[in-house]
């Protein structure tokens, strides 16, 4: 739980500033209104919000002023994320039945529309970005570092990397890899999108993405543990999974000790990438409240 009041403000107010702007636009972007039940029930389960939060306090660290184009473009990166869900809950996939503790897309809207509303939230992610009024300069980056970040380079890679490793073990490096690709990617899209809208100097847009790789990390080592420490009623979605599946996560490879410390240590890197920020002039005391999410119950230390 996140106790830092700069926050906790935050996030309370670019919380409702995202649905709000979700509530407004996303219903007028789809034709289909079967369609655009769908895409919008995935996009309203209750999602935290985190990817396009990190981007927004990314600016405010900066030092840029966070307007409308902004929010569009984390929208469009919640977009995104959301539709990497419904693929990532179906049967060919993880065949869940839970996510944030209501029933998976496809469980109420049957697979086929369901891949379809992942389809419509991927491409309306892009289409989001492209209608900002950046010059076409910062447009066109934030594109392609998207693109980059979410495709057979990124996320999908490492998608696919999770599904054909079931039954295998992978080493250490892999595994690593693996996260970097499949969860961290569009994490460190917050940093590279972040220096793009706000220009930062050289020095603080390298301490951004390291801040913003190692977050990433962090979050799915912390999401593994979960899956093994938690209870359904807490996560919002079955757990146990990974070990009953023989996927290939930090708990199996490194055990629950190591990856504690593994967690640490990437909460570590990224106070000390903050750090490096506060020496260029920047009060990072918004971004240092973020790393609180990586606390664990009591219980499960």
């Amino acid at each position: 739980m996140i106790e830092n009041v700069e926050t906790q403000a935050f996030i309370q107010k670019y919380t409702k500033v995202l649905n709000q702007f979700l509530k407004e636009h996303l219903p007028d972007s789809v034709t289909n209104l079967s369609l655009s039940e769908s895409m919008q029930y995935s996009v309203f389960a209750g999602g935290k919000r985190l990817r396009p939060l990190l981007l927004l306090a990314m600016l405010q660290v900066s030092g840029t002023a966070i307007d409308t184009n902004s929010v569009q473009v984390a929208a469009a990166l919640e977009l995104l994320h959301t539709y990497s869900l419904i693929h990532d809950d179906l049967p060919a996939m993880d065949n869940d039945d839970l996510r944030r503790g209501l029933p998976t897309n496809h469980k109420k809207y049957g697979e086929a529309l369901a891949i379809l509303a992942g389809d419509g939230l991927l491409t309306l992610a892009f289409e989001w970005i492209a209608t900002t009024k950046f010059s076409p300069k910062v447009v066109s980056q934030l594109t392609y570092a998207l693109a980059h970040a979410a495709g057979p380079a990124g996320m999908v890679a490492g998608q696919a990397t999770d599904v054909l490793g079931e039954g295998k073990q992978l080493s250490f490096m892999q595994l690593k890899q693996l996260h970097k690709q499949k969860t961290g990617a569009l994490i460190t899209y917050t940093a590279q999108a972040a220096n793009i809208i706000a220009t930062t100097s050289s020095i603080n847009q390298k301490y951004l993405v390291t801040f913003a790789e190692n977050f990433g990390l962090a979050f799915q080592i912390y999401d593994d543990l979960e899956d093994v420490l938690s209870s359904e009623k807490a996560m919002g979605k079955a757990v146990h999974k990974d070990a009953e599946e023989h996927k290939n996560t930090y708990p199996s490879i490194r055990g629950l000790t190591q990856s504690k410390k593994d967690l640490m240590q990437c909460v570590m890197n990224c106070r000390e990438a903050l750090n490096k920020l506060q020496h260029n002039g920047n009060s990072t005391n918004l971004l240092q409240g973020f790393l609180e999410y990586f606390q664990l119950n009591e219980e499960e230390k």
